[in-house]
């Protein structure tokens, strides 16, 4: 079975992954940057989470578990990911940080340059299920890292820039994008679903439950990150949906780029796209019933 997808809905793919990002990089301040080195354990902490526990998890339980080799490692890409462009409006909503969360959106977007195809590599090769895939695809890291400078770096700075010289427009225009491109992303999903629904009803079963599976082991990662290290309520809400709110649009473009035959990975990735929403919107409602009430807003 193949996903159908063509290379103009790439480009559109790219254009609305550096929209989001420009978006989000309207309101990051040198200081947000200035803010990691004056309090750095809370981001610290999250970054290790984000980069370090959740790829090495999610490599070593779909090992243990004996996942399908390509469902398997579309898990360790998504895993490999940054956080997505929306766990700040989360932590917002589930009365968190989010100061520390738009630290650790800044950071680890800029790390993700390095980190994403370089976890990608690693955690494909340790695992020996995927690692006879991986090498069969032949992973060029170099060109996944042009990528991700295209549709992350990039993007980023330009909003910063934007945001210092125009503070007006980016005030006026973050909302709006925010939530227009979050819209239009779910669309395209969602057109890309209804025009492989037969490749998605035929391996639902498998896909939903470890998309489910590997969200939850992400939220758990980043909340135990900071109950460990005993960071105040706010910190360890802001981590948690930095680790469970993955960049899955990144993954997809990733994909689609470089292993568009890659139908199970596709599928994980788009999936998650949509079911971190879900499971991040949720949590940040139960949160905000909640009585504990956050250190720092």
């Amino acid at each position: 079975m193949q996903v159908h997808f063509s290379s103009d809905n790439l480009l559109i793919l790219n254009v609305i992954l550096a929209f989001m990002m420009f978006g989000v990089s309207l309101s990051l301040t040198a200081d947000d940057f200035r803010r990691i080195l004056k309090r750095p354990q809370a981001p610290v902490v999250g970054l290790i989470a984000q980069f370090g526990l959740l790829p090495a998890a999610t490599c070593l339980s779909t090992w243990f578990f004996d996942v399908d080799p390509e469902l398997a490692l579309g898990m360790i890409l998504v895993a490999s990911c940054p956080g997505g462009s929306f766990s700040n409006i989360m932590t917002w909503l589930g009365r968190g940080n989010v100061a520390v969360s738009v630290s650790m959106t800044a950071v680890s977007s800029l790390a993700a340059i390095v980190m994403t195809p370089f976890n990608f590599a690693l955690f494909g090769w340790l695992n020996p299920n995927t690692r006879a895939i991986l090498t069969d695809i032949q992973l060029d890291s170099t060109n996944i890292l042009i990528l991700v400078v295209l549709v992350l770096g990039v993007p980023l700075v330009l909003g910063m820039l934007a945001g210092r010289f125009f503070p007006v427009f980016a005030e006026k225009a973050q909302k709006p994008m925010r939530v227009v491109t979050l819209l239009v992303l779910l669309l395209f999903v969602g057109l890309a679903f209804g025009k492989n629904m037969d490749v998605f009803m035929a391996t639902a079963h498998s896909i939903v439950g470890l998309v489910v599976f590997q969200n939850l082991l992400a939220l758990g990662l980043g909340a135990a990150a900071g109950s460990l290290t005993r960071l105040p309520v706010g910190d360890k809400r802001a981590i948690t949906m930095e680790v469970g709110i993955q960049n899955s649009g990144l993954a997809l473009a990733i994909l689609f780029t470089f292993f568009p035959d890659a139908s199970g990975m596709i599928l994980i990735a788009g999936f998650w796209g949509v079911w971190h929403l879900v499971s991040g919107l949720s949590l940040a409602w139960w949160w905000s019933r909640s009585k504990a009430m956050a250190e720092q807003q």
